[in-house]
């Protein structure tokens, strides 16, 4: 006898349908033989579910067992085969109805004892069975709230092999009992807003904040550049806390990623926040950009739609770097293995830090500070070695970089009070957000992700770091600046040296300054700012004349 019930694979972060078919005979010697491309978890699943069957009391008789996972031709891994193919062999030898399968898909692990543990990759799942017109789809219980975020499908939730059967018998309120609810929106929406972190508790370093917030705006990606304890991280931990919060949508991507990476917790239906990753800089190739035989979402995947923090950013590795060229221009990253070949999303903000030189204090060496201030540690690197340690960074890599910032040293004064920064601002870049907290900078930036929504409708351009080819031309381009504003570009393109991409990058990061300030156009002013957050684009030996 053939039983047959609809289960899943993934491919990248998206599932296909695979069918489980199961024939059961008993003429023969006893064997049980799967094929259809399966991977050692998946082959194994024979052993877990005769035990599991035996110990619910749900013994089948001995024969001839026969899987086929269909197409044949396509990779199927992990263990969420277990339930499907104990329902389809309780169908196959005559212990259920075969036809109470129709309709279902099914996913899940099963422990000996019957137990239905969580497995990864559901949300996919559930979102290939709503638009296969399922008529319900079983998961572990752990898993049911992440698959009940898709209307219209009917979840079920089972703790146990026992469930399952109680469901597909029709056993009276089994389905109603089973039947997972979908998470309230408004609950959703609140956790979108609940960040702890707070740019109130970061001292000194207005100007920082204020690029930061001008990252926030336009989505751009941001370098900082400063000695050891000025901050950086700090900055950088509470960028999350000032940017949009997810839309729906936003977050339905991000779950899928972390689903499929098995980093969804037990019961949680949704990552509700942008993603903050922090790899260290010993993470492996594999670990940041995904995979290793099998692919799986790297780190920059588990960063879309969010932030991916590189700490000390000359220390990774230098290929491991470079890779990440590719996702920071197509949002995506492409990883080609010998098993096949995936697209992961991987559209993200990228923060990164580094010392200004290898022992940290090129620059700090007293330059820059107020008259009643002691001098800093002074460099001990000779200028060859600060130059090595920055040519660890490419040309390419650093252009991928829309603000270069120095984040100097905290001052004494900075840190025991902001008195002096309330009474004197002395630099635009300082501005009035040096001194707000996460919430006052939040409404700015979103006031200016409005401006930029309107502008960008019907274009699939969500901020000004996405503009490109036509758009950075129809919106942000030479012809839409005054000729003062013409002048002063090409001065410091012919002084500095910069490339195309850096240009396009200058006027993006403009056009994010001038919607923070609500200017229809972009100023003068509003590309020295954008200028004087490239740092690195100047020549080393004027970067800081206080190194040595």
């Amino acid at each position: 006898m053939i039983a047959k019930i609809s289960c899943a694979a993934l491919h990248g972060v998206d599932a296909f349908e695979v069918r489980l078919e199961v024939d059961f005979s008993r003429a023969g010697l006893p064997a049980f033989n799967m094929v259809g491309l399966a991977e050692g978890a998946v082959r194994e699943a024979g052993s877990r579910v005769f035990t599991a069957l035996r110990n619910c009391g749900c013994a089948v008789p001995t024969g001839r067992v026969t899987v086929n996972l269909a197409p044949a031709d396509c990779r199927k891994a992990g263990s969420a085969y277990d339930l499907p193919l104990a329902l389809a062999l309780l169908a196959a030898t005559g212990k259920l109805n075969p036809e109470v399968l129709t309709g279902f898909y099914c996913l899940g692990e099963l422990s000996l004892n019957g137990e239905v543990r969580p497995i990864p990759g559901v949300l996919p799942v559930a979102l290939l069975a709503k638009e296969a017109g399922a008529g319900g789809l079983i998961v572990p219980r752990g898993n049911a709230a992440e698959a009940a975020l898709v209307e219209g499908l009917p979840v079920y939730g089972v703790a146990a092999l026992a469930d399952a059967l109680e469901l597909l018998q029709g056993a009276d309120g089994a389905a109603g009992r089973l039947l997972a609810g979908a998470p309230e929106r408004n609950e959703l929406a609140e956790s979108l807003l609940a960040f702890p972190l707070d740019y109130a508790e970061v001292k000194g370093q207005a100007h920082a904040k204020r690029a930061m917030e001008i990252a926030a705006a336009g989505g751009h990606n941001i370098l900082l550049v400063g000695p050891p304890g000025s901050g950086k991280t700090m900055l950088a931990r509470r960028l999350p806390g000032i940017m949009p919060p997810l839309d729906f949508e936003e977050a339905l991507e991000v779950t899928k990623i972390y689903s499929v990476a098995g980093q969804l917790k037990s019961g949680q239906a949704l990552v509700a926040q942008r993603p903050f990753r922090a790899p260290h800089h010993t993470t492996s190739y594999a670990g940041l950009v995904g995979g290793t035989g099998y692919p799986k979402p790297g780190e920059i995947s588990l960063a879309h739609r969010g932030v991916l923090f590189l700490d000390e950013l000359p220390e990774f590795q230098k290929h491991s770097l470079e890779i990440l060229r590719q996702p920071l221009e197509a949002g995506q990253i492409t990883l080609s293995r010998a098993a096949q070949s995936v697209d992961y999303p991987a559209n993200f903000m990228l923060v990164a830090a580094m010392n200004p030189c290898p022992c940290g204090y090129y620059g700090s060496g007293g330059a820059g500070n107020r008259p009643d201030e002691t001098a800093g540690r002074p460099c001990t690197c000779s200028p060859a070695a600060v130059r090595r340690y920055r040519g660890k960074l490419s040309g390419p890599l650093l252009d991928r970089f829309d603000l270069h910032l120095e984040v100097p040293a905290v001052s004494y004064s900075d840190f025991l009070s902001q008195s002096e920064e309330r009474e004197s601002r002395p630099s635009r870049l300082s501005g009035p957000s040096g001194l707000d907290g996460s919430a006052a900078m939040r409404e700015r930036v979103l006031a200016a992700r409005v401006r930029q929504a309107a502008r960008y409708a019907g274009t699939g351009c969500r901020c000004n770091a996405d503009l490109d080819g036509r758009l950075l031309e129809e919106h942000c381009s030479l012809r839409h600046l005054d000729r003062a504003g013409q002048d002063f570009l090409e001065q410091a393109m012919r002084r500095l040296g910069f490339s195309a991409r850096a240009h396009s990058r200058i006027l993006r990061v403009a056009r994010s300054i001038a919607d923070l300030e609500g200017e229809a156009d972009v100023r003068v002013g509003h590309l020295a700012e954008a200028l004087n957050c490239r740092v690195l684009d100047r020549p080393l030996d004027s970067a800081d004349e206080g190194g040595r």
